[in-house]
């Protein structure tokens, strides 16, 4: 310390952004994540040069729901499993036809977390956590369908649980129950409900019981219409469009009455069982008895209510129908609504605009309209450091170069004509942008455009540069595109996946995979 002779390391990088900066420029080979990197970058301009194409390699029609999970289609309520990232999608397995009372209500994928140490060998591989119609909660394999864990959730407390939902992404897990509702004899008779929902709380790999709770009128109030939990929040909905916001695990550790795990025996309220097992289920080990410290409230239209951004922001709408289609972007810190924080597109469409933080963790947001996907930032105001403003960083606006629309047209002859409406922003015979997503690996923004003339539709999907906006390549999706009818496009590196549903509960699903157009093939 005084005077010796400087480490190796001192005159290197000690500055932790430039370390930042170098390691994602691939600075040190030694690094796990730099070969990762390299190749994404590489796939990336590869599927960008104008010589590659996707090609529809296999289209499937079903009379059931379709769902897709990291490379897996799943049909048939689940039963089965479909990999995409072969050359040609094949079944990776086929259940036999379950029972009603077998029927999944919802699913969510599990994906092992880097770094640590598991009880069990199953645990390192994807797998796939459902949600029966019965109360189950299984753990399956993502590649076999085989059984890894099995837990019952209702005892006699609750009977309808249906929602699983993450509260902080591949860590802890929410499972919801429906709204509970009396019968119509019992509400004649003049039995109250008080209880309205139930959480059953886990924390996954390895599959561990942490608690579960009621929502209570008593304690949250008559009008509660709905709940949600997410990264660490309580998020309560109430009928009249007013949104609060509590401490999720400060709710668990202050009301937690006595923990329990699964596979314990256990004594509770004159019931004796196993947790976790038939027919005892799981004790509701949480009772809230006093209502939390509230965190933060805001009214907003539809109960349609967003944090992100950074320094924290929060979008809503006015409580007024009257405003539908307009936002507000406020800051959390004070609720100072931001300078030119009213976004506004004054559209004239069936469908309304949408707005929303952009995923990547860049604290912008997407503004997505029929024919404008505004790309916004927060930024301080020029001399005044404690107040931010909204300000576009790009735009991407639809192809309406061969659209005419005006009111008034002169015929050959010389006769003038006076239209009696003006169409519509999302007239479907002009391009109407129908999806924005974002690719997080290729650092890719995507957009599907949509124009319909008579009854062909016709679709386009577009990977823009997320940091300026700009078009580097348009896919043509070859089916017709009914923009009355549900759909779902998925896009996951090399791979572009579209699900439809039509009517009377009937699914298509198209796969698209890149392919280097080096030769004659024109698919």
């Amino acid at each position: 310390a005084g005077g010796g002779r400087a480490g190796p390391r001192a005159c290197g990088v000690h500055n932790v952004c430039r370390l930042l900066s170098r390691r994602a420029h691939g600075f040190y080979a030694r690094d796990a994540g730099v070969a990762h990197r390299k190749n994404l970058g590489l796939l990336r301009k590869i599927m960008c040069q104008e010589s590659t194409k996707f090609k529809n390699v296999w289209t499937t029609h079903s009379a059931s729901p379709i769902a897709y999970e990291r490379g897996r289609i799943y049909m048939d309520n689940y039963q089965c499993c479909i990999s995409s990232i072969a050359q040609e999608p094949r079944i990776l397995y086929q259940k036999s036809k379950c029972a009603k009372s077998e029927k999944i209500e919802d699913a969510l994928l599990l994906e092992c977390p880097l770094g640590e140490m598991l009880p069990s060998p199953s645990d390192y591989k994807a797998s796939l956590i459902v949600l029966t119609v019965q109360n189950w909660l299984l753990r399956l394999s993502a590649d076999s369908g085989e059984v890894l864990e099995k837990v019952y959730l209702a005892g006699s407390c609750c009977k309808f649980f249906r929602y699983l939902s993450w509260d902080t992404p591949q860590e802890v897990m929410i499972v919801k129950s429906a709204q509970n509702k009396l019968p119509a004899a019992a509400r004649q008779a003049g039995i109250q409900q008080t209880v309205l929902f139930y959480l059953a709380v886990f924390q996954v790999l390895p599959l561990s019981f942490i608690g579960m709770l009621e929502i209570n009128k008593k304690i949250f109030g008559n009008s509660v219409t709905d709940v949600a939990v997410s990264n660490g929040i309580l998020i309560v909905m109430y009928s009249m469009g007013l949104v609060r916001l509590y401490n999720f695990k400060a709710i668990l550790e202050q009301f937690m009455e006595q923990p329990f795990d699964l596979g314990q025996e256990f004594n509770w309220n004159g019931q004796v069982g196993v947790v976790g097992k038939y027919p005892f289920g799981l004790p509701c080990n949480i009772k809230i008895t006093d209502t939390p410290p509230l965190l933060f409230e805001a009214s907003s239209l539809e109960n349609a209510f967003q944090i992100g951004g950074y320094p924290w922001h929060y979008i809503i709408t006015p409580n007024k129908k009257k405003h539908k289609g307009v936002f507000h972007i406020c800051s959390l810190k004070d609720n100072a609504l931001a300078k030119n924080g009213i976004q506004d597109m004054k559209c004239c469409s069936l469908e309304p605009d949408w707005i929303y933080f952009h995923p990547d963790m860049s604290g912008r947001i997407i503004h997505v309209g029929p024919n404008l996907i505004k790309v916004l930032k927060l930024k301080e105001v020029k001399n005044h450091a404690d107040q931010m403003e909204i300000a576009e960083d790009f735009t991407i606006v639809a192809n309406r170069e061969n659209c005419v629309n005006n009111a008034v047209t002169v015929t050959a002859s010389g006769r003038v004509v006076k239209k009696r409406f003006t169409s519509l922003d999302d007239d479907p015979e002009q391009e109407t942008f129908k999806i924005v997503d974002y690719e997080d690996e290729l650092d890719l923004l995507s957009t599907v455009a949509v124009t319909q003339i008579g009854a062909d539709g016709r679709a386009h999907l577009d990977f823009h540069c997320n940091e300026h906006g700009i078009l580097l390549k348009s896919i043509p999706l070859k089916e017709s595109w009914d923009v009355t009818y549900s759909h779902e496009v998925y896009f996951d590196k090399d791979l572009v996946l579209h699900i439809e549903q039509k009517p009377n509960r009937r699914f298509s699903c198209y796969v698209y995979q890149m392919v280097c157009d080096t030769a004659r093939d024109d698919d």
